[in-house]
């Protein structure tokens, strides 16, 4: 039912811990695609003992590409109704599946938003700057979660870190692609920008054209952890600042023939956001 894309680079120390959380899932009709994107490290071999142990990983390796050449590929590889990404330096909450599958049926939604576990992300940038190793995560299980369903995902999607017209409850906030769980039908043929930083940005802007129905948990599901040799964290200025502009015109063009009202609303909180950040990180 559901399918996990998982891009590998060079993440031997956090591996282990992202493939468990797949593993200590509630829910278990799940097939992870591993994806060693040129690891020169262990991952490689760590990718493959965990696919020798059970039959639901699939690894697959190809030369060094980026994050987006290995998500791509991911995608041509997936089998699931429902899609999920996980960076190979996070991991997941037990239940995420479980809640996320049973919204999706329940709501008949397209895609199913949450949000990370910002307490152990702070801990984690803490522990991290004062060499004291990654901190232990707490899960607290969930029963009845509440969750708000929307015909209109642009009315709750924005990439201002703080809102004015939207409840802070139930606002989307950023484009980080592993925060929703999405039917595969709805990203099909919506491929990732090689060779950027921010493929986030314009992938999951077109995404949002093809969601009908979404439904938000207002949950901690995703736990991030701030990798310093993360593509984005160790990606130098002059790259951003081309990433940003190469995104920037890629969402335009999607958007360009889109209905008035969803490209009005995805100019206000996506667009402009960007185009801030692109002008702060020329001028600096």
């Amino acid at each position: 039912m559901i399918s996990v894309i998982v891009p590998i680079y060079n993440v031997e120390s956090y591996l282990p811990r992202a493939l468990d959380s797949i593993l200590s899932q509630t829910y278990k009709e799940w097939e992870a695609i591993l994806v060693d994107d040129g690891s020169t490290d262990g991952s490689s071999r760590i990718a493959d003992e965990y696919a020798a142990r059970d039959h639901r990983f699939t690894v697959i390796h190809q030369p060094n590409g980026g994050l987006s050449d290995a998500r791509n590929t991911g995608l041509e590889h997936i089998s699931g109704e429902y899609l999920v990404f996980l960076d190979a330096d996070d991991f997941l909450h037990p239940q995420l599946m479980e809640l996320c599958l049973e919204a999706s049926l329940r709501d008949k939604s397209d895609m199913v938003c949450f949000t990370y576990d910002r307490i152990y992300r702070t801990f984690g940038i803490i522990r991290h700057f004062l060499h004291l190793g990654d901190p232990t995560p707490h899960f607290k299980y969930y029963k009845q979660p509440p969750y708000l369903v929307t015909d209109n995902i642009y009315d709750y999607a924005t990439e201002y870190s703080s809102p004015k017209d939207i409840d802070k409850r139930w606002a989307v906030k950023h484009c980080q692609v592993w925060r929703c769980m999405y039917k595969t039908y709805a990203i099909r043929g919506i491929k990732f920008i090689k060779g950027i930083n921010y493929e986030d940005f314009p992938w999951w802007s077109e995404v949002l054209l093809h969601i009908h129905r979404c439904t938000i948990l207002n949950l901690p599901l995703y736990f991030y952890y701030p990798n310093p040799l993360s593509y984005i964290l160790s990606a130098n200025q002059s790259h951003k600042i081309d990433s940003l502009r190469k995104g920037i015109e890629a969402a335009k063009q999607v958007y360009a023939t889109a209905p008035e009202a969803k490209r009005n609303a995805w100019k206000r909180n996506f667009l402009f956001p960007f185009e801030q950040k692109l002008r702060k990180k020329e001028s600096s």
